[in-house]
Parts: C-alpha cells; sequence; structure tokens
C-alpha cells in the first residue's frame, strides 16, 4: 500500500513539473523608463530609453527599442525608433516599428524593414513574422541579396528552418552574368537551387531561356526545365519537353518532340533527343531525325538515324549517320549516310546510294548533288563508280543506261536535263513512234553516251567512240536479255511525300519525363485553429482584414497556362550589361 502511495504521488509531481513547463512564459523587459497614461493607453506601460535601449526577451528571441508600450496582461508589445529583433545567431531584424504577441509569437515589422541571416538580407516595407511556423512573409514588395545574386519581388516568404525563400508576382533575379523574370520563384538560400513556375526567362549576354516550369542551380549555372521550354541563342532557337542547359560548358541537351530552329539558314531541325554546344555551333540530334532546310521555293528534307550540324552560318556542314533519306518535291533519294556542305552547295551521299529525278532512278558507289548556293537551285549531279540509271519504259520493261562515271546538268526548273556517261557505257532502250508503239528494243555499246531529257523522258540518245548497236524485234529479243548487269529497280522504295521518309521506323519509345510538381499551395495566414487565439491583439495597429490570404500570395495550378500560346511573339534576343 505505501508503495502505490508512493508511486502515485510521483505521478503526480511529474504531471505537475510537465504542465509548468508547457505553460508559455510570460515577456521579460527593461527599461531605463517605465510610467503610465491610463487616458492614451488603458492597461500599458510606457517603456522608454534613457541611456540604454529598451529590452525585451521572450523564448528565445530578444528585441531592443528607443521606446515601447507594453500590454504585460496580454503579453504584448509595440516597439518603437531603432527596432532590432533578435533569434537565436540566425535572425537578426531591424525597423522603424515592430509589435510582437508573446501569446501567439507573432511578430509585424515595418518601414525599413531589414531582416539578416548567415546567407541573405532582406528588406522590405512591412514584414509578418510567425515564431511558431518559423516562417516571415510580405507581400508589399521586398529584395533578398545572398552573395551571388539579388532577388525582388511584390511577394515573398521565407522558411527559416528550410531556408527556402518563395517570391511570387513580378519576381526578378539580377545576377552578373545573368537576368530572372518569373512568376514564381521558390529559392534555397543554403544550395542556390531556385524552382520556376509560371511563364519565366532567364536572359543573358549569350542565350534567353523560357519555361513555365523549371529549376535553375544559381551557383553552378546549370538547369533543367519542363514545360514549354525555349532556349534562344543569338541565331537559333531550341525547344523540346525537357532541356537541360549547363551554361559554363555552353552545352543544352533536349529530351522529345524537340524543335530546332535555325534562323541564319532558314531550317529546321527535329527528332527526340538533342545535344547543342553554342561555342562550337554544333547540334546532335537522333531519335526520327529531321533536318527540313529551305531552298528557293521549296524545301529539302534529311532524315537519318542520327545527324550533325556544325560550323558558324556562313560555313554550316550537316552530317547523316545510318539509313539516311532525302526528300524535295521533285527529288528524292536514299544512302546509308549523306554529308551537306551548305556553302559549297555539295550534297555527298555515300553507301549504296540511289537518287529518284522525275522519272529516273540512279545509283552508283557515290553520288554527288551540287547546288548552287547563291540561287539556291540544282546545278548538277555526278554519280562515281557503277553509275546506273534506269527509266521504266511508258508500256512495259525497262531504259538502262550503264557506265564508269555519270554527270547531268539540271534546268531551271530544278529537272534533270542532260546526263553524260564515260568509260565502258552500255544502254537498253525501248524505240517507241509518236503514237506508243514499238519499233523495237536498242541494246548499245559505247567510249561515252549523252542523254538528253524532256518532259520528264528521254528524248535523245548520243553514242561516241566506238559504237556497236543492235535493234532487236520484240520477239527477237530474249527478255532474260533485256537487263544489263548489276541492274537493281527500286522504285518500290521512291519517296513521292515527306511522311515516306519515316516509311520503315518502327514505333519509338519515347521516355517518360520526370516533371516539377507546383509548389505546395501555402497559406501563411489562415491555417489557425477556431480555437487558437487570434494572431493579432485588440492593441496591434493591424486590422484582422490585413491577415486574410489572397489570391495573388501564391501560385496557384488556375494560374498557370496550360500550353503555350501558339501566337506568342517570338522573345526579343537582348544582350545585358554585365559586372565582368
Amino acid at each position: 500500500m505505501k508503495n502505490i502511495i508512493r508511486y502515485t504521488f510521483l505521478i503526480s509531481c511529474l504531471l505537475f513539473v510537465g504542465l509548468g513547463f508547457s505553460q508559455t512564459k510570460k515577456i521579460d523587459y527593461t527599461s531605463d523608463r517605465s510610467y503610465k497614461d491610463e487616458q492614451k493607453y488603458p492597461g500599458a506601460f510606457i517603456l522608454s530609453k534613457v541611456n540604454n535601449q529598451v529590452y525585451f526577451n521572450h523564448e528565445g528571441i530578444e528585441v531592443w527599442c528607443d521606446q515601447a508600450i507594453f500590454y504585460e496582461k496580454d503579453d504584448f508589445f509595440k516597439a518603437y525608433g531603432n527596432v532590432r529583433m533578435k533569434q537565436g545567431d540566425t535572425v537578426n531584424m531591424t525597423s522603424s516599428y515592430a509589435e510582437y504577441n508573446g501569446q501567439t509569437k507573432f511578430a509585424f515589422a515595418s518601414t525599413d524593414v531589414r531582416l539578416t541571416t548567415p546567407s541573405n538580407t532582406l528588406t522590405t516595407d512591412t514584414l509578418f513574422f510567425n515564431r511558431i511556423k518559423q516562417e516571415s512573409f510580405y507581400r508589399s514588395g521586398g529584395k533578398v541579396k545572398d552573395t551571388a545574386s539579388t532577388i525582388t519581388s511584390v511577394v515573398g516568404r521565407y522558411f527559416m528552418e528550410q531556408e527556402k525563400f518563395s517570391f511570387n508576382t513580378n519576381v526578378v533575379v539580377t545576377n552578373p552574368d545573368y537576368v530572372i523574370n518569373s512568376q514564381q520563384l521558390d529559392f534555397y538560400s543554403e544550395t542556390g537551387n531556385a524552382y520556376l513556375y509560371g511563364p519565366s526567362t532567364i536572359t543573358s549576354e549569350t542565350s534567353k531561356i523560357y519555361c513555365e516550369r523549371g529549376y535553375y542551380d544559381t551557383r553552378n549555372d546549370k538547369g533543367y526545365f519542363v514545360k514549354n521550354s525555349t532556349v534562344y541563342y543569338e541565331n537559333r532557337k531550341l525547344q523540346g519537353d525537357s532541356i537541360y542547359f549547363n551554361r559554363n560548358e555552353s552545352f543544352a541537351s533536349a529530351t522529345n518532340n524537340i524543335k530546332v530552329t535555325d534562323t541564319a539558314n532558314q531550317s529546321v531541325i527535329r527528332g527526340h533527343y538533342a545535344e547543342v554546344f553554342r561555342d562550337r555551333d554544333s547540334l546532335f540530334i537522333t531519335k526520327r531525325a529531321l533536318a527540313s532546310m529551305k531552298q528557293e521555293q521549296d524545301s529539302i528534307h534529311i532524315h537519318s538515324d542520327t545527324l550533325m550540324i556544325t560550323g558558324k552560318p556562313e560555313n554550316r556542314i550537316i552530317r547523316g549517320f545510318y539509313h539516311s533519306k532525302m526528300y524535295k518535291s521533285d527529288m528524292s533519294g536514299k544512302c546509308d549516310s549523306i554529308h551537306i556542305n551548305e556553302k559549297t552547295g555539295l550534297t555527298q551521299m555515300i553507301g549504296n546510294p540511289v537518287v529518284w529525278s522525275a522519272n529516273s532512278q540512279m545509283t552508283g558507289d557515290s553520288i554527288h548533288l551540287i547546288n548552287d548556293p547563291t540561287t539556291e537551285k540544282m546545278d548538277s549531279l555526278k554519280v562515281f563508280n557503277n553509275a546506273f540509271m534506269i527509266q521504266k519504259d511508258s508500256i512495259e520493261g525497262y531504259n538502262q543506261v550503264k557506265g564508269k562515271e555519270m554527270y547531268g546538268l539540271f534546268s531551271d526548273d530544278n529537272q534533270l536535263e542532260e546526263a553524260n556517261f564515260i568509260k565502258n557505257t552500255e544502254t537498253i532502250y525501248y524505240s517507241r513512234n509518236e503514237d506508243g508503239s514499238l519499233i523495237g528494243i536498242d541494246k548499245a555499246i559505247s567510249s561515252s553516251i549523252k542523254i538528253l531529257f524532256e518532259e520528264k523522258g528521254i528524248s535523245d540518245i548520243y553514242y561516241y567512240t566506238d559504237v556497236e548497236s543492235t535493234l532487236y524485234q520484240e520477239s527477237d529479243f530474249p527478255k532474260n536479255a533485256r537487263r544489263l548487269k548489276n541492274f537493281n529497280w527500286r522504285g518500290d522504295e521512291k519517296l513521292t511525300r515527306k511522311e515516306d521518309l519515316f516509311a520503315e521506323d518502327g514505333p519509338i519509345d519515347l521516355p517518360k519525363i520526370k516533371g516539377i510538381p507546383l509548389p505546395k499551395d501555402e497559406n501563411f495566414f489562415d491555417e489557425r485553429k477556431e480555437e487558437d487565439p487570434q494572431l493579432l491583439n485588440e492593441n496591434s495597429r493591424l486590422t484582422p482584414d490585413i491577415l486574410e490570404h489572397r489570391e495573388t500570395d501564391t501560385i496557384t495550378k488556375d494560374s498557370i497556362p496550360p500550353t503555350r500560346n501558339k501566337n506568342r511573339k517570338r522573345l526579343p534576343f537582348k544582350k545585358i550589361k554585365t559586372d565582368h
């Protein structure tokens, strides 16, 4: 029985002690002068400085000021003149006016407010400070300065335990190397990481970035952007579902639904993975890579497994590797790899190449297409080693010409008008009357041959040196002899429209883009429970309506446009001044 009484007494003591420590401590203060003015400030002490400032201390927060009105019963005071508020070694705040509610641990400061942490300095006109949540908030405009940047915004929130700032409305980050403009920006001062929400731009001397959701490492100058992301260089624009950007290495990469617009060369490159090196003026793109370049009134389209574009605009080189295809309205072709020099106008097709021009199919070990860079018109064509041209006859069979090499010339309307074959040339030609009836099948050999074309068909054939020609009646010419050696008709592979460039490609498996979620909808004021005391004391200079949450205090899901406006004008490229 004695033991039970002893344990009961011990538990009662522990409960009493626990309850004592759970009670909120009263505000302590010291002052050189203290008096009352019940008529003007009923129930309050008026404290003022003589030699030393008025001093308050409450559960880890210290306040100094020149004069104060202290409502001791309510644990509330107003501080005036040279106010300084300190919380441990992490927060120092100065202002001309401040007030503090010891019951709710809610503070407010106004006029020349300056809050300093080990890594940042915040200046504003008015600042709210919730000690329980360890958050401060302004909505009248503020500026935060760290070691590298200055950030301004209309609304700002500082989460002290996370060392996180959340800036909203007209957010501007000014750095010696770039300027960021955003609808909302969350900034972690310890790491220098920034998260962008809503229409945002990052502008420097060499580039401009646009995104509607993104991440940027302000210390290491690299970032990751999703949702309508675009990187603008001086003469190139990179768009993609997600873009990685590294300013120090002048590098950017993009994934899924990529479009690279080259304004200098009037070209557009598409694919699903790309890498851009600005200093080297080079681009690597793969996964259904397609380059479309304007030529006169037409466009030429190049598709390869991988495309590489290198060099300055005046010396640009385009290389396509593996399963390369080419299409324009009056010509198409296929080869293993392709090399285009835009300065000289030379296109080299290597690896089992074939070119279709009008009704003619041309093959050889390699094929060169020469374009006039000034007029952008096709000038000539060269086929090296095992040159072979085939035209399907209007009724049956195939007209064929072969030789070691072939040189072709194009007319002003980009139609093949002349072809010259040299060395060991052979032909099989179906000769017909004007009404289309067959005269005979001519088989000939010579040292060289010239062929002229009209209306996409052969009009004349000229044989030169050591000519041997025989005109066979159809019945006298065996069918198995009507094809020259190495005959290879590839008409079923001919590209007749732009979409045929991808006809042989299988389905593509695109990676899922890891997005950046919207920030939590933080409500600084309205998270109180009904039974909680009012944040403001009845003697506060603030009115309760100022603590009501506003839609402009934080970004919401509905405040970000779901997709980019297709009519939105391109952002102008503008250089900025730096401190360097």
